[in-house]
């Protein structure tokens, strides 16, 4: 049971480098008093490559474009109609291992979409949530000094067809999928709304401070 407060940030649409930037200044000059934060974001058009990221996985990115960035895994999307949430959390103060923050993760979004009877699930081998073997949401963390930032990504209401422009997360030919076609919340703002109560409740928080924009 955690006994802090959850902050949650709602920055609406923002560019990623600068969101990227302030997870980073965020997490390098925080302190074992500082507050656990949730921040939800939709991002402009954007290709991130992880850093153990293959070039090859980018095939053609066309416009838009690639950010070499600081947390796991291979190379994403990310664009309008997507929900973005990135957790700045002190996981050993939650004494949460990093497994441990992935799987709860993983699990509040097969809770969410629970809620409108879709039958999602985690894959021990390739991080993300899947929906009949279609991918609905990935997910890329980065831990540093004990705490967490980058975060997950859940195909909303949004076009797909930049995903064809790479191997989504390395995997040639995996298909992406989306909420609004499964059934499931058909805005970002509601889907921010459910998901919230989900990983709120996976991560053990009992309080919840709401915020718009990042702090001054």
């Amino acid at each position: 049971m955690q006994t802090q407060a959850l902050h949650i940030r709602h920055l609406g649409r923002q560019d990623y480098e600068s969101v990227w930037h302030a997870m980073q200044a965020y997490t390098d000059n925080r302190d074992s008093d500082s507050n656990d934060e949730l921040w939800i974001v939709e991002h402009s058009p954007v290709f991130t490559q992880g850093q153990a990221g293959k070039s090859e996985h980018i095939l053609n990115p066309g416009d838009i474009p690639v950010i070499q960035v600081d947390r796991g895994g291979q190379v994403t999307y990310h664009g309008p109609g997507q929900l973005v949430v990135y957790p700045l959390i002190d996981i050993k103060r939650s004494k949460l291992g990093v497994r441990q923050l992935v799987n709860n993760i993983e699990h509040s979004i097969v809770d969410m979409l629970a809620m409108y009877d879709v039958n999602a699930y985690a894959k021990a081998d390739a991080p993300g949530v899947y929906v009949d073997e279609r991918k609905v949401a990935s997910l890329g963390l980065r831990i540093r000094k004990g705490c967490s930032f980058h975060g997950l990504a859940l195909n909303v209401d949004m076009d797909l067809a930049p995903f064809q422009r790479i191997n989504p997360c390395g995997y040639a030919g995996l298909e992406m999928v989306q909420c609004k076609a499964l059934g499931g919340p058909q805005t970002v703002t509601e889907a921010g709304e459910k998901l919230i109560q989900t990983l709120s409740k996976v991560l053990g928080y009992q309080e919840l401070v709401h915020h718009q924009g990042l702090a001054e």
